[in-house]
């Protein structure tokens, strides 16, 4: 048996409660109590005198869907005219743990127990969905519908785990959706530290076929093996057009396969879209970068992805 939890694409928050109390904090222990009054109130009407909650706060549309990740952030950070973004954007939470209860340290306590726990101080609109399972088809069914909402994924997690703070842990896995799309290099950077004197950082395109041009969406220098790094600097600089100090200009030839999460609106690329967790798969020589995915595919998917 296992928990499964709809993973959000939100911001972490611990809320703490003491009586009448609520302080709320950022995952790096920034205090932003102030920029969000409706969590506050929400959790003083708990049916506990003490409580430390960790969840994810996030900006839902009307009909439920998650707004971008980045505009959460903003509403999240927001210093001025608070209460104008709390009508128009205003701010869910969903509580996944409690770490303490009244008089009750729940920390060593088995997740399942800390669940619980959680769930008779708080209503049931502030606890994170939730399936305990052993059947794979009621699993997927429970994924397929976190994905329909809008959200990333689940989270699995062990029932009998203590809370581990601060860490990476086994008893919590995360399973999202992952795209693909292939790609062209356009550039890469120098890499640092153990990656110096190799071409690391790609900078990665899809192809605007209307123009005839490449049209870049981000970079990433994640998921590259030693071996891999080795052989793209000696390809890359065979198609060298320019350099500065730090990159590397190539001519458009090589195509790469690119995993990547979702898309979100970016002013920082000419295409008006980015990349989120984007990592290499693997390099596509039996591609042409004629045969690389175009803007307007890549378009198409952030269009059903908003849906």
């Amino acid at each position: 048996m296992a928990a499964l939890e709809w993973k959000l694409d939100g911001a972490r928050v611990q809320v703490h409660k003491s009586g009448n109390e609520v302080r709320i904090y950022t995952r790096t222990g920034n205090d932003v109590t102030a920029a969000i009054p409706e969590i506050v109130s929400t959790i003083q009407q708990a049916q506990a005198q003490a409580l430390i909650l960790d969840g994810e706060a996030i900006a839902l549309k009307p009909g439920g869907a998650p707004y971008p990740f980045q505009d959460t952030m903003r509403r999240f950070g927001r210093v001025l005219d608070i209460e104008v973004m709390r009508a128009t954007m205003p701010l869910s939470v969903f509580f996944f743990d409690c770490l303490r209860r009244d008089e009750s340290d729940l920390v060593p306590m088995p997740a399942a127990a800390r669940f619980e726990a959680m769930t008779a101080a708080l209503p049931s609109e502030l606890l994170i969905p939730r399936l305990v399972t052993n059947d794979i088809g009621a699993a997927q069914a429970f994924y397929d519908d976190a994905l329909e909402r809008g959200h990333e994924g689940v989270m699995v997690k062990a029932l009998e785990a203590p809370y581990e703070p601060g860490a990476r842990s086994a008893a919590w896995l995360k399973v999202k959706r992952i795209h693909t799309l292939d790609l062209v290099v356009l550039a890469a950077e120098w890499g640092h530290g153990r990656r110096r004197g190799w071409l690391s950082n790609l900078h990665l395109g899809a192809i605007d076929p209307a123009r005839g041009q490449f049209v870049m969406l981000g970079k990433t220098f994640k998921g590259m093996t030693h071996v891999m790094l080795a052989w793209q600097t000696e390809e890359l600089l065979k198609r060298e057009v320019t350099r500065d100090d730090w990159t590397v200009r190539v001519r458009p030839e090589l195509v790469v396969e690119i995993t990547f999460n979702d898309l979100q609106a970016s002013p920082r690329y000419p295409g008006g879209l980015a990349l989120r967790f984007a990592r290499v798969k693997g390099y596509r020589p039996d591609k042409k970068p004629q045969d690389a995915d175009t803007i307007g595919t890549v378009r198409g998917l952030y269009a059903r992805q908003g849906k």
